[in-house]
């Protein structure tokens, strides 16, 4: 059986220069991928601060329709919204056409109907 003295007894041995220089090497590297690591950090915060702190409304500003009109059973086909203007394609029963709204007033611009020649 062990005696609880010889635990008290173990000593670590003191480390070579070779493994003192290793050891500090690796340290230093350890230091510099953390240093890294919080620029980083930092970096992508300061990002996403300026982000959302500024008072850009183009999400989505020039856009403020509640609610657009198509004929009754007509079904939406493709809905597209560019440059200030919603252009929606509808079909009822074998017509097909395109109104072209006004994306603030939700004005009715201009109705082309799609025939086939």
């Amino acid at each position: 059986m062990s005696h609880p003295e010889d635990k008290d007894q173990t000593t670590t041995p003191e480390l070579t220069p070779e493994a003192r220089a290793v050891l500090n090497r690796a340290r230093k590297s350890f230091m510099v991928s953390i240093g890294l690591l919080v620029v980083g950090l930092i970096a992508v915060g300061g990002a996403l601060v300026y982000r959302a702190s500024q008072g850009d409304s183009r999400g989505g500003g020039d856009y403020v329709i509640a609610a657009l009109k198509i004929p009754s059973g007509g079904e939406v086909v493709s809905a597209v919204a560019a440059d200030g203007r919603l252009t929606v394609t509808y079909k009822l029963g074998p017509l097909t056409s395109v109104r072209i709204f006004d994306g603030k007033s939700g004005e009715l611009i201009r109705e082309v109907p799609v025939v086939s020649e």
